[in-house]
């Protein structure tokens, strides 16, 4: 995995507490904030946007990927997630698949316990991972550029 300076891996998980108090969660009560740095040293913020039709929700690493991409932002160094659960929790299956997308396999990152800083490393504090730990044998662009069998017709 990529290291990052400790300097820079505790300004992500900051800013990834920042972004969790900007959740919009009025029918979970579950909020989420991460923060996604790019390779030139910017962080995007996002947090957990729902929706009254649930599947309009967004969650905050895709809502923070999806800001960083529509600025021209598509080449990532790092990426914090936090909740307000006092143990790390992992993305869902939708943001892991957007994730993979846009990070490459080994980019660092970093699940965040609610109580950080004082959670006891040893006892679940932050949890360092990586896209290719977190959905292994994926399916990434580079899939869609592999030679194929040509179509029979009927």
């Amino acid at each position: 995995m990529a290291a990052l300076s400790e300097e820079t891996r505790e300004a992500l998980i900051k800013a990834a507490f920042e972004a969790r108090e900007l959740a919009y969660n009025r029918y979970s009560n579950f909020r989420v904030g991460a923060a996604l740095l790019t390779s030139e040293g910017t962080i995007f913020k996002g947090a957990n946007i729902e929706n009254a039709s649930y599947g309009g929700t967004i969650c905050a690493e895709r809502t923070a990927i999806v800001k960083s991409a529509s600025e021209g932002k598509r080449s990532f160094a790092g990426l914090a997630i936090v909740s307000d659960v006092i143990s790390p929790i992992s993305p869902c299956g939708l943001c892991r698949q957007v994730i993979r997308e846009f990070c490459t396999q080994d980019m660092p990152i970093f699940l965040v316990p609610a109580d950080y800083p004082q959670a006891d490393a040893a006892k679940g504090g932050v949890k360092e991972t990586s896209i290719g730990e977190l959905l292994p044998d994926s399916f990434g662009p580079e899939q869609l550029e592999l030679p194929r069998m040509p179509i029979a017709r009927l």
